[in-house]
């Protein structure tokens, strides 16, 4: 139903030129005179102005509106503004004679001076029998918009998809780019440290024996297996170490206790080693070699951390480049096993309380088809799998050679979904999800993928306990 900013030109236009103005319009083209007479005698004429709201999302659908002039965008509110359809002069749009339409999709609103005639719903019986021809004309613009709205929707739910990958992506490219951020501030702080602590180390003149003494001691230290992780089940012996040695540092008045004491600790020196290298180079000296010992074990975990954080760095962008198919044919031998990792991958930060099982046959052959397009087969899947967990739980994947056919098993111990609904769960737009959360099209696309490849998908679900299995052919003439 139009709102009240939809009103009546002040002067009616006669029905005369309202006909040549439909003539216009291209669904009644070529639509005999006495015809388009009947519809400007029979329909409202009404005006609005640009920015003027016509209808609101929900609000009943009870015109069908043939737009004269001007422009008209709907967009849906819920979940963020799509447009999903715009309306420019020259069109019918509203409810149409067939539509089963009940309500207005999203928010109508013009964004230029809008000219059109209403027929109400009430009319169209009368409208059909006095205008036969508009029925094969509103059919035609039925199936049209049903193509168009699916596009929309479609082309929506693709974005909604890459837009959950990419803040997935960047939560797990946040990680390793932190660690080495922090290994690399604390690398060159190490080394500002040492470069000043280099005079100091000369002025020791030591001799032969005691460089190569100390040397002995810094490689049976280094020999060690470092204690690094802060969860380590002996974490109450690392701190114990700690404070032993920034105790036996204060009795030799060694300077910057507090920086030396954790990096000697998580490396294992004892406070025997301590009174080993104190017997080497005297109390004077071994405050300075533990300054810049202490330091070099500092700069050298900085630096493996950095080497660590750029390898899961140049990880996770090959497994966005496998996922994607990034650079390659768009039918290919596809490695499946691989794809359905690639994808958990994607779905990192979500994974934290989620343990994965996979149950892969070993030797599997790569089958012939669109890489990405399986790939989004697997999101589709794994999301709905990690949906129905909560994003806790268990999740097992499967992969296994069944006659011809790949079969791909993907499992989570969700509630299960109910029986009366699982024959809909494939259907376009179905949705148990809230407003908002999903337009219902994620598992409607997984199975035109699915079916394209001349497989079949199917659900097993019970309470704890869903599959969803997916069965393509192994034989590139049966996929193609």
């Amino acid at each position: 139903m139009f709102t009240t900013a939809v009103i009546a030109p002040a002067a009616p236009t006669p029905p005369e030129e309202m006909a040549a103005a439909l003539d216009q319009v291209g669904p009644l083209h070529g639509l005999p005179l006495e015809d388009r007479l009947w519809l400007a005698r029979h329909g409202q004429e009404f005006v609005a102005n640009a920015g003027d709201i016509l209808f609101e999302e929900g609000a009943p659908a009870e015109q069908m509106v043939i737009l004269l002039k001007g422009e008209i965008h709907v967009r849906r509110q819920h979940g963020g503004p799509v447009t999903l359809f715009i309306g420019r002069t020259g069109q019918m749009t509203g409810i149409l004679p067939f539509s089963r339409m009940k309500s207005y999709g999203g928010q109508g609103r013009a964004v230029a001076p809008v000219w059109a005639l209403l027929i109400p719903r009430a009319l169209f019986p009368e409208m059909l029998q006095a205008i036969p021809s508009m029925a094969q004309r509103v059919v035609t613009i039925l199936l049209d918009r049903v193509r168009e709205v699916t596009r929309i929707e479609q082309q929506a739910e693709k974005l909604s998809a890459l837009g959950k990958l990419a803040g997935n992506l960047a939560h797990e490219l946040n990680n390793p780019a932190s660690a080495a951020q922090r290994a690399a501030a604390s690398l060159v702080s190490a080394l500002k440290e040492n470069r000043r602590n280099r005079f100091r180390l000369v002025n020791l003149c030591l001799n032969e024996e005691q460089i190569h003494a100390v040397e002995e001691w810094e490689e049976k230290v280094l020999s060690r297996r470092p204690t690094l992780e802060p969860q380590h089940p002996n974490a109450a012996v690392l701190l114990a170490a700690e404070d032993a040695i920034r105790k036996w540092a204060k009795e030799l008045n060694c300077d910057g206790v507090e920086g030396i004491a954790p990096p000697l600790a998580e490396q294992g020196v004892t406070t025997a080693d301590l009174d080993e290298l104190r017997g080497i180079l005297g109390p004077n000296g071994t405050p300075v070699a533990l300054e810049f010992f202490a330091r070099y074990l500092r700069s050298s975990r900085a630096v493996d951390a950095v080497v660590h954080s750029t390898d899961r760095i140049f990880d996770l962008i090959e497994a966005v480049k496998s996922y994607s198919n990034m650079d390659r044919a768009p039918i290919l031998d596809v490695d499946v096993p691989a794809g359905l990792d690639a994808t958990v991958q994607m779905f990192g930060s979500r994974m934290n309380r989620v343990e994965v099982e996979r149950d892969y046959e070993p030797g599997l052959p790569r089958i012939s088809a669109y890489g990405g397009e399986l790939n989004q087969v697997w999101t589709a899947l794994i999301e709905n799998a990690l949906d129905a967990m909560g994003n806790q739980g268990r999740m097992r994947l499967g992969c296994r050679r069944e006659a011809e056919m790949l079969l791909v098993e993907i499992w989570d111990c969700g509630p299960g979904i109910p029986p009366e609904i699982q024959e809909r769960i494939f259907e376009p737009f179905f949705s148990t999800k809230p407003p908002g959360r999903g337009l219902g099209l994620g598992l409607d696309q997984a199975m035109r993928i699915v079916r394209k490849h001349r497989g079949h998908i199917g659900v097993e679900s019970q309470p704890g306990s869903t599959c969803f299995r997916v069965r393509l052919p192994l034989d590139q003439l049966q996929a193609y």
